[in-house]
C-alpha cells in the first residue's frame, strides 16, 4: 500500500474500533506503518474522530534507537527523558504529540495495529485466573503481566515479543496486557478485525457459560426533584471541582482502580457514603485529590471542572463497573497495586491526556 491507503485503512480501523463497545474517552491508540515510517494515534484524540491527516508521522530509526537509551532509574526522570526522545523521533513539520505507546506499535510486526480496551476484554485482563484463562482460550495469544505503562512496558514487550518469535517461530497477533487491554496486530484490515471477532465471540460464550451478564444493571433515574438537592451538596462540597456534574441511576461502582485508563478519567476511587463538607475534605486528604465519582442512595454522579470532564467520568465509572462485573467469569476482580496506581496518578503523560479531553 501507499502512504494514502495506508492512513485511509487505519482512520477506518480507528472509527470502526472507536466505539463504545471498545473504548471510552480518549484511550486506545492505533497505527500503520512501512520500513521506516510509523504513523501513530495523537496523545489525548480519540479513535473516532481520528482522519488520516491526524497521525503523527515519525522515524522509525530514530524510535528503534530508543531501546538503547541508558535510562535514569527514577521513574520521572526516565519518562521526562524518553518523552524527549520521542519528540525528536517526530518527522518535521508536526506539532502533535505521539502516543506514549508509539515505540511498542513499532516492535509490533504487522502493518496495522488496534489497541483498545473493551470491557469484555478487561472482564478478562483484570480477572484473578486472568493469565490462566487466557492461555486456555488464546493459545496463540501473548499475555503480558501488569507492567506501568511508556517506555518500560514497550521495554518488557519487546522482550517479550522477541522471545514468543523465537519459541513459535512466528510473531504473536494478538497481545492480552493485565489491567490494561488489547493489541491486535496484522498485515490487511480483514486481519484485525478477524482476530478481533474471534475474541469477542469466544468471551462472549464463556460469560454466557459462566451465567456472567455482558450488561451493567443500572436502575432508573430518579425524579428531578430528589436528585437536583444532591447537585446542590455536590457544589456545595467540592465547590469548582464539581462545576460539571453527570447523573445515572444507581449502579455498584468499582471500589478499588482496574486499569489506567480508569484511573485518567474517573480516579482510583469513588466517594460513598453521606456527602458533606467534612466527608469530602477527609476524603481529599485520604486520596490527594477530589472525587471523581460519587456514589450516593438517589444513584451516581460524574463531576468535574468541565462538564465534559464530568461526563467522562461517568461513563468510565460505568465502563469500570461493567469489567468489575465480569471478572467473576474469571476468578473475581483483580485490582491494580497502589504502586501500579500511584505511578499513574502521577505521571505526567496521562495529566496530559486528561487535559487534552477537557
Amino acid at each position: 500500500m501507499n502512504k494514502t491507503d495506508l492512513l485511509r485503512t487505519i482512520t477506518e480501523l480507528s472509527h470502526e474500533f472507536g466505539m463504545p463497545d471498545y473504548v471510552r474517552g480518549g484511550g486506545g491508540n492505533t497505527s500503520c506503518k512501512t520500513a521506516d515510517t510509523l504513523w501513530v494515534k495523537p496523545s489525548g484524540t480519540t479513535l473516532a474522530r481520528l482522519q488520516p491527516e491526524t497521525f503523527v508521522e515519525m522515524d522509525r530509526p530514530a524510535l528503534e534507537r530508543l531501546f538503547a537509551l541508558a535510562v535514569p532509574a527514577e521513574p520521572a526522570a526516565r519518562e521526562a527523558q524518553v518523552k524527549d526522545a520521542m519528540a525528536a523521533a517526530v518527522k518535521a513539520g508536526q506539532s502533535a504529540r505521539a502516543s506514549v505507546e508509539a515505540p511498542l506499535h513499532h516492535v509490533l510486526h504487522g502493518t496495522f495495529v488496534v489497541h483498545v480496551h473493551p470491557a469484555l476484554v478487561n472482564g478478562l485482563t483484570c480477572a484473578q485466573h486472568g493469565a490462566q484463562a487466557c492461555a486456555e482460550m488464546f493459545p496463540d495469544a501473548l499475555w503480558i503481566p501488569y507492567i506501568d505503562p511508556g517506555y518500560t512496558l514497550c521495554m518488557d514487550v519487546r522482550r517479550r515479543v522477541l522471545d514468543y518469535t523465537t519459541a513459535h517461530n512466528r510473531p504473536p497477533s494478538l497481545l492480552l496486557l493485565e489491567n490494561h487491554g488489547i493489541f491486535v496486530t496484522a498485515d490487511t484490515a480483514e486481519g484485525i478485525r478477524a482476530i478481533y471477532r474471534r475474541v469477542m465471540v469466544a468471551l462472549r460464550g464463556k460469560y454466557a457459560a459462566a451465567g456472567v451478564a455482558t450488561t451493567l444493571p443500572v436502575a432508573p433515574p430518579a425524579l428531578p426533584d430528589v436528585v437536583e438537592p444532591v447537585m446542590a451538596q455536590l457544589r456545595d462540597a467540592l465547590s469548582s471541582h464539581a462545576a460539571g456534574i453527570a447523573y445515572s441511576g444507581k449502579f455498584t461502582v468499582s471500589p478499588g482502580p482496574l486499569s489506567p485508563d480508569h484511573i485518567v478519567y474517573a480516579k482510583s476511587y469513588p466517594f460513598t457514603g453521606e456527602l458533606s463538607l467534612a466527608n469530602a475534605e477527609a476524603f481529599r486528604q485520604r486520596h490527594g485529590y477530589a472525587p471523581m465519582v460519587v456514589s450516593s442512595s438517589v444513584g451516581v454522579f460524574g463531576v468535574g471542572p468541565s462538564q465534559k470532564k464530568a461526563e467522562l467520568a461517568l461513563e468510565l465509572a460505568l465502563d469500570e463497573a461493567l469489567v468489575w462485573q465480569l471478572t467473576a467469569a474469571f476468578g473475581g476482580v483483580k485490582y491494580m497495586t497502589d504502586r501500579a496506581r500511584e505511578f499513574i496518578e502521577h505521571w505526567e503523560v496521562e495529566s496530559y491526556r486528561a487535559q487534552q479531553m477537557a
